[in-house]
């Protein structure tokens, strides 16, 4: 028995939970999901818990167990106390700022790249340098701060780029330029 899916996950007061077969959605005062689980696992609820089991003990059965428990335990989560990431932009004349429904960015290329941000994740910029991304869809809000930390990783020697706040880049010495 999966330990994480054997787990009951509580539901808080004013989180509003709907079970359809397969289909579960969550709605709360910070937001709204949805998500279609695996056929491998059934869901139920049992007063004021939610209750994920396995059909089969083969496998995709096991292997779905405990990750089904952890994505509705994630949507609860969120639409309670929305996810926070937050970026680090470093480096001589690098800048973001929120423009609309788009994150610009000037990171030491010829041209501005312009990051569409897409409905359920709000982003704000202090001192054109730290970019904070917020919202109730945990792997949105972590997909959104990959892709943005993707057009510059922070390289190496002078560790130039976009980084996860409390990310630790591993510094190299440079040329020591003796003859």
């Amino acid at each position: 028995m999966s330990r994480i899916g054997k787990l009951a996950v509580k539901i808080p007061s004013g989180v509003k939970i709907a079970v359809n077969g397969q289909h579960v959605s969550v709605e709360g005062p910070k937001g709204k999901l949805q998500r279609e689980l695996h056929p491998a696992v059934t869901i139920m609820m049992e007063g004021s818990e939610l209750k994920v089991a396995r059909k089969k003990d083969d496998r995709e059965g096991r292997s779905m167990h405990g990750l089904s428990r952890t994505l509705v335990a994630n949507m609860v989560t969120g639409v309670v106390t929305p996810f926070k990431k937050t970026l680090e932009v470093s480096g001589v004349g690098y800048r973001a700022e929120v423009q609309g429904k788009a994150l610009k960015l000037q990171i030491g290329f010829a041209h501005d790249i312009l990051h569409p941000l897409p409905d359920g994740v709000k982003c704000t910029v202090d001192k054109q340098v730290t970019i904070h991304l917020e919202g109730c869809d945990k792997e949105l809000v972590g997909q959104v701060a990959a892709s943005i930390r993707s057009y510059k990783p922070c390289e190496p020697y002078k560790g130039k780029g976009i980084k996860y706040t409390g990310e630790v880049i591993r510094r190299k010495e440079g040329k020591t330029g003796a003859g």
